[in-house]
Formats: structure tokens, sequence, C-alpha cells
């Protein structure tokens, strides 16, 4: 069975930072491209950034381009974001996903449950 189980989430100042971390398992974490997805309150869901399952190539959205790192270490199964200079508009659910390929033409095919960053002063 397939699980993504996010973590790091919570509440932080705007220019503050969180580094959330998506454990995986039930599949071969290191032949899978990996994504980001957020959900703002009352907001469609936006993309948010993209790793190939080596790690050696990954996109952002520009909305979060230059502030948040995608990362994975193949090793432990898991899946990072930092984020750094929150703004209040990075307030949103952030879900794990899995793509069903190594890399973005791939659909994605499993969701985590989310955690949420709320920045705000």
């Amino acid at each position: 069975e397939v699980q993504l189980v996010e973590s790091g989430g919570g509440s932080v100042q705007p220019g503050g930072s969180l580094r959330l971390s998506c454990a995986t398992s039930g599949f071969t974490f290191s032949n899978y491209a990996m994504s980001w997805v957020r959900q703002a309150p009352g907001k469609g869901l936006e993309w948010v950034s993209i790793i190939r399952e080596t790690g050696t190539s990954t996109l952002y959205a520009d909305s979060v381009k230059g502030r948040f790192t995608i990362s994975r270490d193949n090793a432990k199964n898991t899946l990072y974001l930092q984020m750094n200079s929150l703004k209040p508009e990075d307030t949103a659910v952030y879900y794990c996903a899995k793509r069903d390929g190594a890399w973005y033409g791939y659909a994605i095919n499993y969701w985590g449950e989310g955690t949420l960053v709320t920045v705000s002063s």
C-alpha cells in the first residue's frame, strides 16, 4: 500500500521559514518523480514543485521560485520542501504527491493527506 505522510507544517510569521517532509512507503521511491501541490483556503489546487526520480532536476511554480527548494533523500524514501521568505499568500494545505513515472510528463497517482502552513503576523 502506497503511503505518503507529510509533516512540518505550522504557523510562521512573514519572512520566516519552514521545512516540510513527506515520508513514503509502499513503492520504490527512487523510481518516481515527486511533487508538492498546495491548496489555499477557498481556492483550487496549485502545483508548487516537482523533482525527478534521481533528484537531479527540479521545476518550480513562478510564485515560489527562488524561495522554495524541493529535495529528496532516496535512501530515506523522503521528500522535502524548504520554504524560505514565506508570505501570507503561501498559506495553504501542502500535499505531497507521487507521479506515475520518473518526471513531469506523468500524472499524479497518489496523494498525502496534507499539512497546513499558516503565514501570518
